[in-house]
């Protein structure tokens, strides 16, 4: 699998284990006789490469609950391909179960990950992890470690049905939740559905977050080609795991670490894949802080440019009809880059440096309606895409949107601003019959961005209210700095930058202001004078809690904006960090 094509085998002195174990000194003494302490013969780990098994497994991850077994595998490759395996534990950061919010730890995990890979004797990384922000988070890390490593997928669950209903994570439960508010579905279904819904383990079966941000990773490089697209519960992915473990081993020798071979090439290939996918408009965040950590620069310009051009080809939830398993049987990822091999840079390599073109040379669709030809879009680029980028008055630095997932009437759309100033007061707020709001109306909820919210989480998917669900609306235009799951679906615009509690100008709305909103333009405007607005900065207040302790204030102290990937702003390549010094 990996190619060793015009690269140098290192000598068994040039692995960074040996600062640790080869020297005759008393700190090498006590390295050798810890490691025998658990159990270890010595020749089953001098002179071989140390591999570090990141594993994401928790308990509270339903995700990430097979994690534990995949890393038994990766274990008994390397093992057998002459390395010494060593599983070290990290946050899970699943989502679902985590609060406020996983972004909030994000940054928190790619820290954990660059910290266990520097403080230890470790050559090369095995990354175990899917669900949403583990995947950019153990990459943001091991990016700017920078040894070999290679990303392992945990992979989507299995395709759930109720009532001979296909019904994929996320995406549904948002549809059947405003059936239930409205009466449509009565208690009894609703306990149906809870267990019915998410049937075996791995990730969202939708093109949600994690399979967005897995099948990226893929598509950049970093996985076994065609990773991403392996269900979870498939035996195809417990051999994919294995086969990790083999890669890395030769990996190290071979000192294949992501300086030598990624590029900003990589990144746009990452971008197409986005794009075809109909991905989670919260790759736009992660995107832009993974290549930050390898220097490398990708902008929201860039991605709106590749999606101007690659219309969404996958046809899976939220944008299209399908789910994981029908997408992995249809040919995966790499039937999927096949159809759009005019936009890749195909001379590109991965982990295993073969070329993007070798990776696609023999991949085959088996199912054009899943994965459907250029000439057949899930949806015409002129309907919509999977990322539209927006500017204004109300988004000087730029706010994103799924147009693809929005309904077309409302891409150039004016209506009269409702504003929240926090998640608490739209819930109590929203349902109330008083509330002056029509369908024409467009929902603004603020103090939701990285430092406002803190941790900027998917509060973006704003809620309609239920007196208009009642009169049949199902969309609505809703402007936040908050971010949506993207799982999720409707004409909500997301990530405004600024945000309001850093005093972007989503902080000078007030409501009844109109708002405008025009997609094909690429532009978010409050209708509202310049002399109007720096009247309002003038009196304005800080509305947002602000953290004296915890790593929330860390957080908020110095997080970076959306445009910016969210990431701490002294985390961001630079200079190099030295290597632990061994006394």
């Amino acid at each position: 699998m990996f190619n060793k094509e015009n690269l140098n085998r290192l000598d068994v002195t040039a692995l960074r284990s040996q600062r640790w174990y080869a020297p005759d000194t008393i700190r090498a003494f006590a390295h050798r006789q810890r490691t025998q302490q658990m159990g270890l013969n010595r020749e089953e780990f001098m002179g071989k490469p140390v591999i570090g098994i990141i594993n994401t497994w928790s308990e509270m991850s339903a995700c990430h609950i097979h994690l534990r077994d995949r890393a038994e595998a990766v274990k008994r490759a390397v093992w057998a391909a002459g390395g010494y395996p060593v599983e070290l534990p990290a946050l899970s950061v699943g989502e679902v179960m985590v609060k406020p919010t996983t972004m909030l730890y994000r940054n928190f995990l790619a820290m954990e990950a660059e910290e266990l890979l520097r403080q230890h004797p470790i050559d090369g990384a095995v990354l175990l992890g899917g669900c949403d922000k583990s995947t950019p988070a153990l990459l943001m890390g091991a990016l700017s470690m920078d040894i070999p490593m290679i990303f392992c997928p945990a992979g989507p669950m299995s395709t759930g049905k109720w009532r001979g209903q296909v019904t994929g994570a996320g995406t549904h439960t948002k549809k059947y939740w405003d059936l239930v508010r409205v009466g449509t579905i009565k208690e009894h279904d609703w306990v149906e559905l809870e267990g019915a819904m998410t049937r075996s383990i791995g990730t969202c079966n939708t093109m949600g977050t994690a399979s967005t941000m897995t099948s990226i990773a893929d598509a950049i490089g970093f996985t076994l080609p065609g990773a991403s697209s392996i269900p979870a519960a498939d035996s195809r992915h417990t051999q994919m795991a294995a086969q990790c473990g083999k890669t890395i081993v030769d990996m190290v020798w071979y000192d294949h670490k992501p300086s030598k071979w990624l590029k900003r090439e990589n990144f746009l290939n990452g971008i197409v894949a986005y794009m075809a996918l109909g991905g989670s408009t919260n790759a736009a965040i992660h995107l832009i802080a993974m290549a930050n950590r390898a220097n490398i620069k990708i902008t929201l310009d860039d991605m709106a440019e590749i999606a101007r051009q690659v219309p969404v080809l996958a046809n899976l939830f939220p944008s299209g009809d399908q789910l994981m398993d029908e997408f992995f049987f249809a040919g995966g990822l790499m039937a999927l880059l096949k159809k759009v091999e005019p936009f890749l840079h195909t001379q590109s390599i991965g982990v295993t440096n073969q070329m993007v073109a070798h990776w696609i040379k023999h991949a085959d669709c088996y199912d054009d309606n899943v994965i459907r030809n250029m000439d057949n879009p899930v949806i015409a680029l002129e309907q919509g895409c999977a990322l539209a980028v927006l500017r204004g008055n109300l988004c000087p630095n730029g706010a994103v949107m799924k147009s693809s997932a929005a309904k077309p009437e409302l891409h150039r759309h004016c209506g009269p601003a409702v504003v929240f100033d926090s998640a608490q007061a739209l819930s109590e707020q929203i349902d109330d019959p008083a509330l002056d709001i029509h369908k024409d109306s467009v929902i603004v909820l603020r103090n939701a961005g990285p430092v406002g919210a803190p941790g900027m989480p998917e509060w973006g998917n704003l809620p309609i209210p239920k007196k208009l669900l009642k009169e049949g609306v199902t969309d609505m235009v809703r402007i936040s700095d908050a971010r949506m799951s993207g799982t999720h679906y409707g004409a909500c615009v997301l990530h405004v930058a600024p945000e309001a509690a850093v005093g972007g100008p989503l902080a000078l709305v007030k409501t009844g202001d109109m708002i405008e909103l025009d997609i094909a333009a690429g532009t978010l405007n409050m209708l509202v004078s310049d002399e109007e607005l720096a009247t309002r900065r003038a009196a304005l207040q800080p509305s947002h809690r602000v953290y004296q302790r915890s790593f929330a204030a860390l957080y908020q102290q110095h997080v970076t904006q959306a445009d910016e990937g969210c990431d701490f702003d002294f985390l961001q390549a630079g200079s190099d960090v030295p290597e632990p010094a061994i006394c």
